[in-house]
């Protein structure tokens, strides 16, 4: 019975300050919206696809063993492709203004488990620039790993390709206004219980009952002007006619 009751007051401090609840449920969705679309900058990504696979003659079959030394160099050819040798090339080709640490920052590896092929992410805010640093990238990786490993086992599978329709991977507006939104109804509802606890103003008969535990007996109502002025017309009257009848006994 006492969990139902405090669950009733509960709802009753949230019913009672219902719109400053709204309000920062609003406010913060707006604020995520106006950060979302006009603050943060759009940022772009595009991938190629490489292939580690260490050419043979046609009469001569792929073991298991140059299978698993391809996959396995795949871990140096990650570190490879993002190290400055690389990355200085492919900054003088494009004439890029950032250093290789920052463009080192932009590329991602990924790779899967048992797998020959792997692939090579840029992100950048314009989504050209994505495209054209990961072709770059992946042509200039290309051309280099023969002089550095002395293999030519390196093939590109598919290139960036820039389309008409690009659409930015970040920020994503609908996830930001969403969990702004959460935030600001949770930051709501707890200044909401926060000015109820602190509220120690009796403005009810039940305040008094559940401050001092006795039942109210009588309680004095406030009277507006207009109540008094016509108060004081009834009781006017009243005493006017009690006189009249007064003077009608007397005589």
């Amino acid at each position: 019975m006492e969990d139902t009751t405090n669950i009733k007051d509960l709802l009753k401090v949230l019913q009672k300050r219902w719109s400053l609840v709204l309000f920062l449920t609003l406010a913060a969705g707006i604020i995520s919206s106006i950060i979302s679309f006009y603050v943060l900058t759009p940022v772009y990504q595009a991938s190629t696809q490489i292939l580690v696979n260490q050419k043979k003659p046609e009469d001569q079959p792929v073991s298991a063993t140059d299978l698993q030394t391809n996959v396995q160099l795949i871990n140096t050819y990650s570190e490879i492709i993002k190290s400055p040798v690389i990355l200085e090339k492919v900054i003088k080709r494009l004439d890029l203004s950032q250093s290789p640490e920052q463009l080192e920052h932009q590329i991602t590896i990924n790779s899967q488990e048992n797998s020959q092929v792997f692939s090579l992410t840029v992100t950048s805010t314009s989504a050209a620039s994505a495209a054209r640093i990961a072709n770059t990238l992946s042509q200039t990786f290309q051309d280099e790993i023969p002089k550095i490993m002395n293999a030519n086992n390196v093939s590109i599978l598919s290139k960036a390709i820039l389309s008409e329709h690009n659409t930015p991977v970040k920020p994503n507006p609908l996830t930001n206004i969403v969990i702004a939104m959460f935030i600001g109804l949770i930051a709501g509802m707890g200044i909401a219980f926060l000015l109820e606890y602190f509220n120690n103003t009796i403005k009810k008969e039940q305040d008094i009952e559940d401050l001092i535990g006795l039942p109210v007996l009588g309680s004095i109502s406030k009277i507006s002007p207009k109540q008094q002025d016509k108060l004081k017309k009834s009781l006017g009257s009243k005493q006017t006619g009690s006189e009249s009848l007064e003077s009608q006994i007397q005589k």
